[in-house]
């Protein structure tokens, strides 16, 4: 064991607190080395242990009928999907990384994600992503956002993953610290996951993949801060990626588990080694003796707390059946992937590291892990100051327009990029790559990827309207998961299970975790009343900058829903002239947090839309059981820009126009832009006209008949407002232009 203790100065530096540091030095019964330090320092940092954020996690619900493996306990969610297969999903962040270097933080993010996915033996079919940038007007943005997409897109498309679906805003907020959220959905045959396990004492443990190098060490604290002038300096702490060992590393790890010889296996994340050999070792409640001289090296001479903390990427850790050792040793060869033994599974309880018979750290690898020894925080929290300016608001305040005008609030919100079509960003990915579980790329609200060998689909989405969580985090997180599962079953889906990135400041100002807080609260109260468990995700704290200026409330959240026949699939595209559209769900006097009242009018504060659960949750079930019941020829759900912009994105999709009356009793405003919540666009044929309004009174829901599909034009109570295509410009072409 090295003699020289670190000291409190070396704790601090590498973002421990002076209390942290003591506790460190009850557990180990001394003080600790350098290289102990370094190990708990990752292994506690906010990224790893969740010490800010898990008292609030645990209150999530996260059993639901088809869970498959609880929140937290393994790599990724598994629900089943039936057909004897469970669908694996995840969400993760990679903002700070993609802050400093957009290209290889947004690519390794990629990598990562799908690392969880097939860690636990599914085959990755799909990918998400959610992002967050600030003004397209700078060059900053500019910057960021061709280094993001390019990422995603090039690592993603080598890889073999389609890119099926996401989101981007644009935001001033996240000017300095823009989000990356990346997700990954798998299949695997139910039974046939691998668990994060090391089993019995005299278990070989095998690294392999790519080699080790600089890259990426401490990337788990350098995601725990706040970001400043200064974080290019912190460039060493991003990873570096290759899609192509990737592909490499999936075919081969898939073929090791057929071979029966995988006891346990974890993908190298954040905190690389030392996390992945703590972990399994604390889940089975055993140990691991581990010789760092063995582990395939980028770079002579490292050291052991550079091996230990080392991030880079398309590396494995797996645990071997003693006696199976040649089994995994000829899938390694056959696929020419380098490899090494570099330990044996323990009876100690405790991760110890060697290098070159040297006893580097010797660590209780329970105190290092979530829901073990790493400390736990009840922190502080208080109402934020600017919600004194969003109750000074009043609707009354804001002068209705006449519909000439509307038509001009129409055309500016049709060039708003949160708003406009982000063609520019899709386009860079390839949505058909591979042939495993094609997507069918209909358009529809949810994303949704064919199951191979069955009748069912996945519909797949990422949501989360951060200007509403901002206004009110508990009320604006709900709306978030109505949205996601609502965007599931007007896509003809039935919700599953949730997957969370929760992109919020820094945990220790009070208003930041207030935020954080309710919105816990907020997520907790729709996953119940949509019945979508938490099935695991990632909570990302510091979206921060030094001078305290903190994104928007983002609680991105991923789902995942199951389509359980063909004809089920429903599409938002507007089918033939004539049929009838309907507005499922009440229109309400509400310009909150809209897009209209924000980028039209100017108004930076205003309420969240208004919202019920039990409301919404009554229009998703009129909508989906229309759509089962054959009812409808299309649907898509009101969200940005209102009803709409909802109409005018049916009409282009599907080639045709629509004319939309008003309604008596509501502002012309609120009418067609307003965001109120738990309403859906939908339209049906004339002949289903009875049906479907017979339907509805049977049904007890609400719906009025607010137009009709037309061969061309856009019109409002029947006077015209000129072509689609005068609309579709400005929506199709926005970003593309911006970003030229």
């Amino acid at each position: 064991m090295q003699a020289i203790s670190a000291t409190l100065a070396q704790a601090k530096q590498l973002g421990l607190l002076e209390e942290e540091f003591h506790k460190i030095c009850d557990i180990l019964g001394r003080e600790p080395n350098f290289t102990e330090l370094s190990v708990f320092s990752v292994m506690w940092s906010e990224h790893c242990s969740y010490k800010n954020s898990i008292v609030w996690l645990k209150t999530l619900p996260r059993e639901g009928s088809k869970m498959l493996a609880a929140a937290g306990e393994e790599n990724a969610g598994l629900v089943d999907i039936g057909d004897g297969l469970a669908c694996c999903f995840k969400i993760e962040s990679h903002n700070h990384p993609s802050a400093i270097e957009p290209y290889q933080g947004a690519a390794t993010g990629v990598g990562g994600i799908n690392r969880d996915i097939f860690s636990m033996g599914a085959r990755p079919i799909a990918q998400l992503n959610s992002l967050r940038f600030g003004n397209l007007k700078t060059d900053r943005t500019k910057w960021l956002m061709k280094g993001v997409v390019k990422g995603i897109g090039d690592y993603g498309n080598a890889f073999g993953i389609p890119t099926v679906g996401g989101e981007a805003y644009f935001d001033d907020c996240y000017e300095q610290n823009n989000l990356v959220n990346a997700m990954s959905v798998g299949i695997v045959p139910v039974g046939k996951s691998i668990s994060a396990a090391a089993g019995p004492a005299g278990n070989p443990v095998y690294i392999f993949g790519s080699a080790t190098g600089k890259d990426g060490i401490h990337g788990a604290a350098f995601a725990s801060k706040d970001m400043s002038e200064d974080s290019i300096q912190d460039l060493p702490s991003v990873q570096v990626g290759d899609p192509f060992w990737e592909k490499l590393i999936l075919e081969a790890t898939l073929e090791l588990i057929e071979t029966g010889a995988v006891v346990g296996m974890q993908d190298m994340g954040a905190a690389g080694i030392t996390c992945s050999t703590s972990e399994m070792s604390a889940k089975s409640g055993v140990g691991m003796d581990v010789w760092l001289e063995k582990v395939p090296m980028r770079q002579a001479d490292m050291k052991a707390w550079e091996l230990l903390l080392s991030e880079s990427q398309e590396r494995m850790l797996v645990v071997v059946e003693k006696g199976k050792e040649h089994l995994a040793e000829a899938v390694f060869e056959k696929w020419e992937i380098s490899y090494a033994h570099i330990g044996v599974v323990t009876d100690t309880g405790r991760v110890r590291y060697y290098m070159n018979g040297a006893l580097e750290g010797d660590i209780p690898a329970e105190c290092l892990v979530l829901g073990g020894g790493a400390p736990v925080y009840h922190r502080e929290w208080s109402t934020p100051a600017y919600f004194a300016e969003i109750e000074k608001f009043s609707l009354d305040s804001i002068a209705d327009i006449s519909l000439d005008d509307a038509r001009l609030s129409a055309l500016k919100l049709c060039a708003e990029p949160n708003i406009a079509s982000k063609r520019w960003i899709y386009e860079q990915y390839d949505s058909m790559v591979g042939t495993v579980n094609q997507s069918t790329n209909r358009p529809s609200d949810a994303s949704v990827v064919l199951v191979k060998g069955t009748n069912k689909s996945l519909a797949l989405t990422v949501d989360c309207n951060s200007r509403y969580t901002f206004a009110d985090p508990e009320k604006g997180t709900q709306i978030a998961v109505a949205e996601a599962s609502r965007n599931i079953r007007v896509t003809g889906g039935v919700p599953t299970g949730v997957t969370n990135c929760l992109n919020f400041g820094n945990p220790y100002n009070k208003e930041v975790y207030y935020q954080f807080k309710y919105a816990i609260d907020g997520m907790g109260k729709a996953c119940r009343k949509f019945d979508t468990p938490v099935t695991g995700g990632n909570v990302s704290f510091y979206n921060q900058s030094t001078n305290g200026n903190a994104v928007y409330p983002t609680p991105t959240i991923g789902m995942v829903g199951i389509i359980e026949k063909p004809e089920h699939r429903m599409t938002l595209d507007f089918k033939h002239a004539g049929d009838l559209i309907y507005l499922v769900g009440e229109g309400k006097n509400d310009l909150g947090s809209s897009q209209y009242l924000a980028k039209v009018k100017g108004v930076e504060y205003s309420p969240c839309p208004q919202f019920d659960l039990d409301e919404e949750h009554g229009v998703q079930m009129a909508v989906y059981n229309a759509i089962t019941q054959g009812l409808l020829s299309s649907a898509h759900d009101v969200s940005e820009g209102g009803l709409f912009i909802a109409c005018l994105e049916s009409a282009m999709a599907g080639g045709k126009g629509f004319d939309i009356c008003t309604l008596s009793g509501i502002r012309n405003d609120a009418w067609l832009f307003g965001e109120s919540q738990s309403r859906v666009v939908v339209s049906v044929s004339a002949d289903k006209k009875s049906s479907f309004e017979q339907y509805l009174q049977n049904a007890g829901a609400s719906a009025t008949h607010v137009g009709t599909v037309l061969d061309s034009g856009v019109a409002v109570n029947g006077e015209s407002w000129g072509e689609v295509g005068e609309f579709a410009k400005p929506y199709n072409t926005i970003i593309a232009e911006s970003m030229a």
